[in-house]
């Protein structure tokens, strides 16, 4: 299972995508927890704001796109762990959903 986070956005506008394989982790029951009570059809509300990071995370077959304040609870633990677990890479422009 991957969990794949994209942030795009800001003032620069670089896209950079951070990916961790959780069945390679050391404590993937951990993760499987924390992925377990992220509210995936339950996206905390926010207005646009222009020239802020916003947030593409996919863990199929779930996917969800926050805006930077709607990082909170396990959104933010997710966010922040897939983080510190490995290194950026720089990415194109976001892909359009189909």
């Amino acid at each position: 299972m991957d969990v794949i986070v994209s942030r795009s956005g800001g003032i620069a506008g670089i896209r950079l995508v951070w990916e961790v394989s959780v069945d390679d982790q050391p404590d993937r029951d951990d993760w499987v927890v924390l992925l377990a009570g992220i509210p995936w059809t339950a996206v905390p509300p926010a207005p646009p704001e222009p020239d802020r990071f916003v947030y593409r995370i996919v863990c199929e077959p779930h996917e969800a796109t926050l805006a930077e304040r709607q990082l909170i609870g396990p959104w933010r633990q997710l966010v922040d762990r897939v983080r510190e677990t490995t290194d950026p890479r720089r990415a194109g422009p976001a892909r359009p959903r189909s």
